[in-house]
């Protein structure tokens, strides 16, 4: 063999070895591994767990006060918080957003004066007023100086045998004090993120059954030793000298919803004299136990 075949041959005999040898260092492909597959216990699973909870609770409550008779009517009587259980001087301002034709105005001016001054109050909203205004009620949810409380669904006297004060038509059934109660309670955990711990009925009456009722629902009767504003009726002076009759605890109800009422100018003439006589502004929430389960 002369010599240049034999440097072809090499060549060929290197090209085949270094081909094998690629090969066979090469790793197999491997088919991607199944991811596992998710448990079912998602958000969507939790939220049926929660209205199963609920409506077995809701159930419970008809059963066992189908049959209850009322005894007593009105804005004050056991089971009402009227005033905070404390000797301090503190004074809870609590203001109804009632909504409805004639409720469903917001008054800028008192609740701006309220956060420039670094004012805390329980808001209590009517379902009507926030379907009117969800990103306000947002809004005043995440803000600290407030929380959100239960005005009810339709604004009406809680009531199981239908009655009524002020002309205004109360709860006509078990079934409508239920409802009163739980529609707007979840509309306000929807809404901000947060259950209510109050409910305060459209015109503050109710019967000692429903008071039960709502505490079973989980929420205690938010009532008032002082009517700050008479539904936003009443004027500069009547609104500051209404307040000037503070004590320590007091639950001052006042309207957030009406603003071509004087309730904003009354509150900022009261303010400053309850501030020099010692008094700190508080909310509910804080000063109030936590009813047992």
């Amino acid at each position: 063999m002369n010599k240049s075949k034999k440097i072809a041959t090499l060549v060929m005999t290197f090209t085949v070895c270094s081909s094998i040898i690629i090969t066979s260092c090469q790793s197999k492909p491997t088919s991607p591994t199944e991811p596992s597959e998710p448990k079912k216990a998602t958000a969507e699973t939790s939220q049926n767990e929660k209205a199963t909870s609920d409506e077995n609770q809701i159930q419970a409550i008809r059963a066992q006060f189908q049959n209850a008779t009322p005894t007593q009517w009105g804005e004050k009587m056991p089971g009402i918080i009227s005033k905070l259980p404390t000797n301090e001087k503190v004074i809870a301002l609590t203001f109804d957003a009632c909504g409805g034709k004639h409720g469903d105005g917001y008054d800028a001016e008192l609740i701006q004066y309220l956060q420039e001054n670094q004012i805390p109050a329980t808001l209590f909203l009517n379902a009507r007023w926030i379907h009117s205004h969800p990103e306000l009620t947002k809004q005043l949810a995440n803000n600290p100086l407030f929380e959100i409380e239960n005005h009810g669904s339709e604004h009406r006297p809680l009531s199981i045998n239908g009655r009524s004060v002020y002309g205004i038509k109360g709860t006509q059934n078990l079934e409508g004090v239920i409802q009163e109660v739980i529609v707007n309670h979840r509309l306000i955990e929807k809404t901000t993120g947060r259950a209510p711990r109050f409910f305060r009925a459209g015109t503050a009456y109710y019967d000692d059954v429903a008071i039960q009722v709502a505490k079973r629902l989980g929420e205690q009767i938010a009532g008032f030793q002082i009517t700050g504003d008479a539904g936003a009726t009443f004027n500069q002076a009547q609104v500051k000298n209404a307040m000037l009759q503070a004590k320590p605890g007091s639950i001052i109800l006042l309207h957030m919803n009406q603003p071509r009422g004087d309730t904003a100018e009354g509150i900022k003439e009261a303010i400053p004299l309850l501030k020099d006589q010692g008094y700190r502004f508080v909310k509910m929430d804080p000063y109030i136990p936590t009813q047992p389960s």
